[in-house]
């Protein structure tokens, strides 16, 4: 098997982790400019390697290798969660960038743009895919700005640019490597984790209408406090959800508003962002279906309840003779030290798989961090991580 450059891997990491620094993480939201610097960086490594370099007109960066014979694609993202972790999606995309240069041949490289979601949903992959219309990319805009989606790409010089879509005879498939984001591999002391599926979600967000009125001389029979009747729905999930969830089921309010939000006023308005997530479509399904009958309920209420944004995602399996490539991998490099495991977190991976056989590794997160500065996997993990991945690579590509 071919060996990796752990130095020339962890140097890139390391210069990556420059563009954005913030503390010991990153801040590289979608199409800023230092998300910007960091498809053109990559770009150029890309080239370095020998491979055909381009961004296109939603952002993505490949590096398509030049060789004739079919491909298997690596990646994951550049940008990152505000003031985030420095490993989060990058490590993805440079294991790929190593991969290429230590097998010379049958790899290409794609950093899929804003799998974060600072716009959209996956808009990267799915542009790729060919998911992503031109109508749904007029509508897209900056969840925390507002700013457009064309007008991004268009201060970020992507606009105009045709976007690359997908050639499926090119490839044998996908893999994408990332670090855990939980503390599995850490609590059991193992080293690598082989993905069996990716979560769906569900994501809502609710709004509660009442009465706002003055918070001393409103009786409280007669009140309309929306800030309650969120309460009370949220207590009846937490009361529910787990007489239905599986064993890796989870739930979130992530978000809550109450309008206006001060200490002397009943609140007229409140809003409530909530998601679940699990593998089993069945499990979700049932969820959603109890969640409307708590909404139902809270109409019973003095307040009005109902469901402003739905969206979501589906589950999604990883292909079983990848899986066992990075099994067999694993345990040629870390015998004993690897578990096949579910992703509680979605990724690129789960769009690429409805057009390409697809798989994920995981490395250890130090404590479960992610999506924070203090996000973390030790170097020797990293090290190991990708070594396993290229192995895994060159098994798949004798079978072509």
């Amino acid at each position: 098997m071919p060996e990796i450059d752990a130095n020339r891997l962890l140097k890139d990491l390391y210069a990556a982790r420059e563009i954005g620094k913030y503390k010991t993480g990153v801040h590289r939201p979608t199409y800023s400019p230092q998300d910007v610097e960091s498809r053109h960086w990559l770009a150029g490594r890309l080239a370095d390697a020998g491979l055909e370099a381009s961004i296109d007109g939603i952002g993505n960066v490949y590096g398509l290798d030049p060789r004739p014979g079919r491909k298997l694609l690596l990646g994951s993202h550049m940008e990152t969660q505000n003031r985030a972790g420095w490993l989060d999606g990058v490590m993805g995309v440079i294991y790929g960038l190593e991969i290429a240069r230590a097998l010379g041949t049958g790899i290409d490289v794609a950093a899929w743009a804003d799998e974060e979601g600072h716009f959209g949903s996956f808009i990267g992959s799915r542009s790729f895919c060919g998911l992503l219309t031109e109508q749904e990319m007029d509508v897209c805009s900056n969840r925390e700005t507002g700013q457009s989606l064309r007008d991004a790409l268009r201060e970020a010089g992507f606009s105009g640019r045709a976007r690359r879509l997908i050639d499926q005879a090119r490839y044998r498939g996908y893999i994408e490597a990332h670090i855990e984001q939980g503390q599995e591999l850490e609590d059991h002391h193992l080293r690598i984790g082989v993905v069996t599926a990716i979560v769906g979600s569900r994501r809502y967000r609710i709004e509660f209408k009442g009465q706002q009125n003055h918070a001393g001389t409103t009786r409280m029979a007669i009140r309309k406090d929306a800030g309650v009747a969120l309460v009370k729905l949220a207590a009846a999930i937490e009361a529910a959800f787990p007489k239905i969830a599986g064993p890796r089921t989870v739930w979130t309010a992530g978000d809550i508003k109450l309008d206006p939000g001060a200490p002397s006023i009943v609140p007229g308005g409140a809003e409530l962002v909530f998601q679940f997530r699990d593998t089993d479509p069945a499990i979700l399904d049932a969820l959603a279906a109890k969640l409307d009958e708590l909404i139902v309920e809270a109409n019973q209420g003095p307040c009005e309840v109902h469901i402003a944004y739905h969206s979501a995602t589906e589950p999604a399996a990883m292909d079983a003779g990848f899986r066992a490539a990075l099994t067999t991998a694993a345990q040629g490099r870390a015998p004993g030290l690897h578990q096949a495991m579910p992703s509680g977190a979605g990724h690129d991976a789960q769009i690429l798989s409805h057009r390409l056989p697809s798989a994920m590794l995981f490395v250890p997160s130090i404590g479960g961090i992610s999506h924070h500065y203090t996000e973390n996997t030790r170097d020797a993990d990293i090290v190991l991580g990708c070594q396993v991945m290229a192995d895994a690579c060159a098994a798949l590509l004798e079978k072509v």
